[in-house]
Order: structure tokens, then C-alpha cells, then sequence
């Protein structure tokens, strides 16, 4: 009897022993299992695909940190290039510029900062090149110089008579831009500057008898640095100003007016649209008198950014 109970014992605990086993066995495969299903769930995102074309784990963060998905899925199918993750990494890159950016880099070993921002309004093509209409959806918002044009009948539905009190003859505008100007007029008054408008307005027919007597005279590439083509001047928006001051007796390329209103005219909805440095950007010699309306919201987002509106356009507008 006692020796069938040890049997028993015996059996049992090594029934026990065999089940922990087949437990502990059991754990194991499970765990592998999980193991390669996680494994292949790695293996799916774009962490892992991007390591495997070669970029490393800061290039992969900035990349998945900057890109949308559709984006990323675009890169993993191009070969990859060591130049690519550096450009990413820029403020201003847009993706969808990336195979010009290379390009461009390629022919002129430019800074990258500089390299976006010329590819991004379009400098990588000649002025007049693979050019397009101004988007027309906000019209305070539009951009028009030597890629974005103007249809040759298009005026500013409030274009307005501007009194000879605040400009000289023959000046016009969008009423919200005078009326915007008026408000900046009486203010730069308080610190003894009083404006005037010297130029406004102008139709296509005005802006192509510019720039073909400026043609006639000095020839096209001097005529292009010094106006737009006709359909290409902000003019004839109806929201660009040349503003002066009146009665000013001094040096007329440093009116304390121009100072006055860099600093200051974004708090009316300007801003100085072609500045110093920037003439590549813009295609136009430096202005300091040439200010378009955007609007108090967008001119202070444009001011306080530090860049010039095509720019601005081509990375928070366009985009």
C-alpha cells in the first residue's frame, strides 16, 4: 500500500514537473512568437525602412518629425544621398522642391539655406520661365512678380481715387489700402514725418509703356532690374505704394520716412516688399520705398519672420 502511494507521488510529481516544462516551453514559443511579430511590425515602419536605405537615427527623427507620410513614402523609393538629410533638416524645406534643391546644389555648391530659398521662388529658372497665374482666392495674399502674373484686364474691385492731400496727381488704390495708409499717415505725423504717395496703381497698358521705354533705352536685362514686365508689377494690384516724404529737404536715398516706415508699417498691414540684400529673391534692386499691403495680420507674421514675402509665400502660403 505504501509503496503504491509513493508510486503516485512519483508519477505525480513528475506529471508536475512535465507540465511546468511543457509551460515553461510554451512561454518560450509564445515569447519567440512575439518576438517576430514584433519583429515584423518593426520591420513595417518607416523607422526601420529608413535605416535600411542608410539614414541614421538623428537623420530618421528629423525626417519623421518634418515629413508627412505621403512624403516619406515618396523618399524611400529614391536612391539615397547623403545631401538629402541635410537638406530636410533646413527650415524652409518642401519636400516637393527636393529634386530641384539637389540640382541646383549640384551646378552652384551654394550654402543649403541659401540653395532652398532661391529653389523656393523659383530662382532655379530664369525670370519669365514656366511662369503662372496669381492665385486670386485672397487677393491681399497674392503674389505677383516675375513668375506669378496678372491677367491683362484685372483690377482691384475697390480700386479708389487717392486725395491730393496724401499723394500726388493720378494715384489710385484698393480703398482698404488707403484707408489702412491714412491711419499710418496721421501716426508717422505724431513723429514730425509726413508721407506721401508717389506712385500707386497702375494698369497693364502703364506698366508696359515702363518697362518698353526702359527697354528702348537701357535694354531688357536693365529694364527687368528696374521694372516688371507688363502683368508682373505688383502696380497693378492696386496694393503696392512708392511712398516718399513731404517737404523734405535733406538726401532723398536716406529719408528718415524709409526708416520710419521698416520699422513701423507692418502695424498697418505693410510691408517693405523688395529690401536690401535680398535682390536675388526678389529680382528687383533694393526699394525702400516700395511697401505692399498684406494685411496687419500677415505683414507682422512676415515682419517678425525676417524674410521677404516670396518667401513667405512659397513655405506658409503656397506650400
Amino acid at each position: 500500500m505504501k509503496k503504491k502511494k509513493r508510486k503516485l507521488k512519483k508519477k505525480v510529481k513528475f506529471l508536475i514537473k512535465l507540465l511546468l516544462v511543457i509551460i515553461i516551453i510554451l512561454i518560450g514559443i509564445l515569447y519567440l512568437l512575439k518576438r517576430v511579430n514584433d519583429q515584423k511590425k518593426y520591420e513595417e515602419t518607416y523607422e526601420y525602412k529608413l535605416t535600411m536605405k542608410g539614414y541614421s537615427t538623428d537623420d530618421v527623427n528629423s525626417i519623421l518629425n518634418k515629413l508627412e507620410d505621403n512624403e516619406i513614402n515618396d523618399l524611400l523609393n529614391i536612391e539615397y544621398n547623403d545631401l538629402i538629410p541635410k537638406l530636410i533638416k533646413e527650415k524652409y524645406f518642401l519636400f516637393k522642391n527636393l529634386n530641384r534643391y539637389i540640382t541646383y546644389y549640384e551646378k552652384n555648391k551654394k550654402d543649403l539655406n541659401e540653395v532652398i530659398s532661391l529653389v523656393n521662388v523659383n530662382r532655379d529658372c530664369e525670370y519669365y520661365e514656366n511662369t503662372k497665374p496669381a492665385d486670386l482666392t485672397n487677393t491681399d495674399t497674392m503674389l505677383v512678380n516675375k513668375y506669378y502674373y496678372l491677367e491683362k484686364d484685372y483690377v482691384d474691385s475697390e480700386l479708389t481715387n487717392i486725395s491730393l492731400s496724401y499723394a500726388y496727381a493720378g494715384n489710385a488704390a484698393a480703398k482698404r489700402v488707403i484707408d489702412a495708409f491714412l491711419t499710418m499717415y496721421n501716426d508717422a505725423l505724431k513723429d514730425n514725418i509726413q508721407l506721401i504717395i508717389n506712385s500707386s496703381y497702375r494698369s497693364y497698358e502703364d506698366q508696359d509703356e515702363v518697362w518698353s521705354n526702359r527697354r528702348a533705352t537701357y535694354g531688357t536685362k536693365n529694364a527687368d532690374n528696374y521694372a516688371a514686365r507688363a502683368g508682373y508689377s505688383e502696380h497693378q494690384t492696386g496694393l503696392a505704394l512708392d511712398i516718399g516724404q513731404y517737404n523734405y529737404d535733406g538726401d532723398d536715398d536716406n529719408l528718415p520716412a524709409y526708416e520710419w516706415l521698416a520699422n513701423n508699417s507692418y502695424k498697418y498691414g505693410f510691408i517693405l516688399r523688395y529690401p536690401e540684400g535680398k535682390e536675388n529673391i526678389t529680382g528687383y534692386s533694393y526699394e525702400p520705398w516700395h511697401f505692399r499691403y498684406l494685411g496687419i495680420d500677415l505683414a507682422t507674421k512676415v515682419y517678425k519672420e525676417g524674410i521677404t514675402f516670396d518667401e513667405y509665400y512659397a513655405y506658409y502660403i503656397e506650400k
